[in-house]
C-alpha cells in the first residue's frame, strides 16, 4: 500500500508537470465548474496521477476527510489550494 508521502507526491507530479498552476489543474478537474470537486471529479484526477484503482476509493475517502473543512463531501479550491501547499511543504 501506498503511505500518504507517496500518494501526495504523485498528485503533485501531476499537477507540476500538466499543468501551469495549482488552479489550471483544478479547472481541468472540474468538469462541471461549480467551482467544487465531487467524488468522480476526484477519483479522475487520483487515476490521473497513477494511483491504482485498487486502492483508489480508500485515497479518495482519506482525502475528504483530511481536506473537506466544510463538511460538503467535497473539495472547494480552498481546500484543494491548502492541499497543494501542504503537498510542497512535505516535498520540501
Amino acid at each position: 500500500m501506498f503511505s500518504k508521502e507517496t500518494i501526495l507526491n504523485k498528485i503533485r507530479i501531476l499537477i507540476t508537470n500538466h499543468f501551469e498552476t495549482p488552479e489550471d489543474a483544478f479547472k481541468f478537474f472540474d468538469k462541471d465548474g461549480d467551482g467544487k470537486l465531487n467524488k468522480a471529479e476526484i477519483v479522475k484526477l487520483l487515476k490521473e496521477a497513477k494511483i491504482t484503482g485498487f486502492i483508489r476509493g480508500m485515497v479518495y475517502s482519506k482525502l475528504i476527510e483530511g481536506y473537506d473543512k466544510d463538511g460538503d463531501d467535497l473539495i472547494s479550491w480552498e481546500e484543494f489550494k491548502f492541499a497543494i501547499d501542504e503537498m510542497s511543504d512535505e516535498s520540501n
